[in-house]
């Protein structure tokens, strides 16, 4: 690949998910110039059928930008088909941004990356917490896919430029309490509780999720810069006592504080792990916990972060005072992406 390789055609799977619709809209309101010729959503087939609901009207409202879409089905689409996909387009970089729950499709396509004639650089979906933080982040039950699949690229990817944008937790989600297990920590103003795992002293680096879709869009205007690399990027670092300070400001009244020692939430953990049976039945929200905990512990604080490397200056990102203030107008969770309702 030339040393002045810069992203023309870019294909982005998993686009209309939970991060991927931050990422996809990011990209087409990009300033000018773009870093990119054309964007393109891969979907499933059949994406239009109900013109009224929110997939499709939003589908349409970023065609109504520039975007381009191809469809095709990330579960049954084989390898080969996959590399057909990225010859058809001319696709020279892809953008995953699939959710836990199909990164197990992850490594078939992108080994159909590494065998396409035109995809050159790959980003796969790694936003989120470090699964390489420390030399205790291997036995961490909730990394084990996306460390399997660092593990892959390195032992079968040798043409394909990769890059890994490592987010930490988005800090629109972290606000939100675990439902059943609000002690893992979050925040109910309409109760005027805060939930904090510890004295809520320790500091936690957070992207929010627009911020998240800034920082892959300064990926792509960094190629060079990017290549080979997981870039750790934050929007701030803050503790949980400072957040709840910044709702009490915002909100005018005084939360109730229920704070939670960190080894009655690894108990918890232990719960909901299933870890003494003979065959363990996970529950479904044991991953929402073991990554807060993590983050209690301070998995998200790195020496630097490569903020600067993407030259992302501070105040182009979100606050916490704004971060906070999107909570209270309804959160990620009513985010319309300026689709008109």
């Amino acid at each position: 690949m030339s040393s002045d390789f810069k992203p023309t055609n870019v294909l982005i799977i998993g686009g209309t998910g939970t991060i991927g619709a931050y990422i996809t809209s990011s990209l087409l309101s990009a300033a000018t110039p773009k870093p990119y010729t054309t964007l393109s959503l891969f979907t499933r087939p059949g994406w239009d059928s109900n013109p009224s609901s929110q997939k499709a009207q939003l589908i349409k409202h970023w065609q109504s930008q520039g975007l381009n879409v191809v469809t095709g089905d990330v579960e049954s689409l084989d390898q080969a088909g996959f590399t057909k996909v990225f010859e058809d387009g001319k696709f020279d970089t892809v953008i995953s941004c699939l959710g836990r729950a199909t990164l197990k499709y992850q490594p078939k396509i992108i080994d159909a990356a590494e065998h396409s004639q035109s995809v050159q650089w790959f980003l796969p979906s790694e936003f989120g917490t470090d699964v390489a933080h420390n030399e205790k982040s291997a036995q961490e039950p909730t990394h084990v896919g996306k460390l399997a699949l660092r593990k892959h690229i390195r032992e079968k990817i040798q043409r394909l430029k990769v890059t890994y944008v490592v987010t930490g937790p988005y800090f629109d989600m972290w606000l939100y309490p675990t439902p059943g297990y609000e002690q893992a920590g979050g925040f109910v103003p309409a109760e005027k509780k805060a939930y904090i795992i510890g004295d809520g002293e320790g500091k936690v680096g957070f992207c929010t999720m627009w911020d998240v879709g800034k920082f892959v869009t300064a990926t792509l205007r960094h190629p060079a810069q990017s290549f080979g690399k997981a870039l750790k990027v934050q929007s701030f670092i803050v503790t949980p006592n400072e957040v709840l300070s910044e709702f009490q400001k915002q909100t005018g009244f005084d939360f109730e504080v229920i704070k939670t020692p960190l080894p009655e939430i690894e108990s918890l953990e232990d719960v909901l792990w299933d870890k003494k049976s003979d065959n363990p039945q996970p529950n479904p929200w044991a991953t929402l916990v073991t990554l807060r905990r993590i983050w209690a512990r301070g998995g998200t604080l790195y020496e630097k972060n490569d903020n600067e490397v993407l030259e992302v200056n501070q105040e182009d990102l979100d606050t916490l005072e704004e971060g906070v203030r999107r909570y209270l107008a309804g959160g990620y969770k009513g985010e319309t992406f300026g689709v008109k309702a």
